[in-house]
């Protein structure tokens, strides 16, 4: 699965926009996810308009990306019906991860903005997208072509791994 190893937080995009067909895709693959006890808690807010991905980008001082990218996705928490609320954002920590390595394999470029647990980047996308207080706003991911390509870099390192015992 090359795409773990090319994978790379992309936050440069050409001005080209993302086929409907990759944004299904990419929603596809967050939601094949595993959950806790399989409780899929993931909702999702795609983002197209130029204007509201200008609001969006003021999330932080980290989210310029969503400027130039072509889509944005808003991953949500519905807190509703849970069974496991403890894990809500493991689950959504591994429908991130799913989708931006959809984003891989589709030759899109894409990067996680971290929202939760910071109350006041919460806050903005609350009140921007107007959300009831059930949903939990979790990450931003904008999606564009990337201007340069994934490459492979190597990260393992022999000194992080321990066998039995620390």
């Amino acid at each position: 699965m090359d795409s773990i190893f090319i994978r790379r937080s992309v936050r440069k995009y050409l001005n080209q926009p993302v086929e409907s067909e990759k944004v299904e895709q990419l929603l596809k693959a967050a939601m094949q996810a595993p959950s806790a006890g399989n409780q899929q808690p993931w909702e999702f807010i795609v983002v197209q308009d130029k204007k509201l991905l200008s609001k969006l980008s003021l999330l932080s001082p980290y989210a310029g990306p969503i400027n130039e990218a072509a889509v944005a996705i808003v991953m949500l928490g519905n807190k509703e019906n849970v069974k496991f609320p403890e894990y809500l954002q493991q689950d959504l920590s591994a429908a991130t991860q799913n989708l931006l390595l959809q984003a891989v394999e589709l030759d899109l470029g894409a990067v996680w903005l971290g929202v939760a647990p910071i109350e006041e980047r919460m806050k903005y996308i609350m009140e921007l997208f107007d959300l009831p207080e059930s949903i939990m706003p979790f990450a931003v991911i904008p999606i564009g072509y990337p201007e340069t390509e994934n490459k492979y870099i190597d990260r393992y390192e022999k000194v992080k791994v321990h066998y039995g015992r620390y």
